[in-house]
């Protein structure tokens, strides 16, 4: 007795309608055909038979592609229209950028730290970025004045 693998999962297979061919498929290859043989029939005389061969091939290459291909369960054009749309589309690289209160916490503690050393230095006549005490800055500013 011969045996045969039946899928459990039914949902990926696909009723065949002529030639072992799915309807999409027929439909592609209908089209390939009405868009190559044409080509062919009135290029041939013009350019040559070979070169009208390959030209007919390479007309009918990108039917032959989108009836055929799939991938995921996808065809080929929402595989193309998902890569256009993320390419070129959507805006590339969005980061996830936070409101960081941590740091924002860190650097008003900083910057407390920050006044109470200048006020401690007034207090104390402590020496300034000038290199002189306060008082004697004041001084020499009220000598510039």
């Amino acid at each position: 007795m011969p045996y045969v693998p039946v899928p459990k999962d039914l949902s990926r297979v696909k009723n065949k309608i002529a030639f072992n061919l799915t309807k999409r498929q027929l439909i592609c290859f209908a089209l390939a055909g009405a868009v190559g043989i044409p080509f062919y029939l009135s290029s041939r005389s013009a350019i040559g038979t070979d070169v009208a061969a390959l030209c007919m091939i390479g007309l009918m290459l990108p039917f032959f592609a989108v009836g055929m291909y799939e991938k995921d369960g996808q065809p080929l054009e929402k595989i193309v229209f998902h890569y256009i749309r993320t390419r070129f589309l959507w805006p590339g690289v969005r980061p996830y950028k936070t409101n960081n209160l941590y740091a924002a916490l860190m650097r008003q503690a900083q910057i407390d730290k920050e006044v109470q050393e200048l006020e401690k230095g007034k207090k104390t006549g402590q020496t300034v970025k000038g290199g002189k005490t306060r008082p004697a800055q004041k001084a020499a500013e009220n000598r510039r004045a």
